[in-house]
């Protein structure tokens, strides 16, 4: 996936590799803006041993963004049939579940966090089998919410997951397209 967007820049993604990109990582989901994360404690070595296995899984990826070429966010999909929703909600053919995170910066950029999602679900959708996109994020989480309607997001209903109270939320094919315009 290389998305380019006017006043942002090009925003790639690549496989995450657990052991490399550890270190990183582990100063992202340790950072205070990400508490929703849940991951503010962990030692370098958790944060290995969750994504070696994540990578071993197969109904979970983890993916590494580029912001022109330079690591900018972690973005996850996952199968909601076999993780994270099983017995929470009742999937469809050819949902798929996403978690993203974009890094902390010293000097934000206005837009971007929106442009990450925006080619996070692009992405997602690039693959033809990809009918719905699936979110759980904690209820607390308000901006992620407005993001989420951004992209064009319908809230179903809250679930509880043993970690948080989830807002259970759907985006299909066409509600992305239509919210964003891209795809169209």
């Amino acid at each position: 996936m290389s998305t380019t967007v006017t006043g942002v820049g090009t925003l790639t993604v690549r496989p995450l590799d657990p052991l490399k990109d550890a270190e990183l990582l582990h100063g992202w989901v340790t950072h205070p803006k990400a508490a929703f994360w849940m991951m503010q404690d962990a030692r370098l070595e958790d944060v290995e041993r969750a994504y070696m296995e994540i990578a071993a899984d197969e109904h979970h990826h983890a993916c590494l963004g580029l912001w022109d070429g330079v690591p900018a966010f972690l973005m996850e999909k996952y199968d909601p049939a076999h993780r994270e929703l099983v017995g929470l909600y009742e999937p469809e053919p050819g949902d798929v579940g996403m978690h993203f995170l974009v890094a902390p910066a010293d000097t934000p950029v206005h837009g971007f966090t929106r442009a990450v999602i925006t080619a996070v679900m692009a992405h997602l959708f690039e693959d033809p089998a990809t009918a719905r996109v699936v979110v759980e994020p904690d209820v607390r989480n308000k901006a992620v919410h407005a993001l989420n309607e951004a992209v064009g997001f319908v809230p179903a209903r809250e679930i509880r997951k043993p970690e948080k109270t989830a807002l259970l939320s759907f985006c299909t094919r066409e509600q992305f397209v239509a919210a964003t315009g891209v795809g169209a």
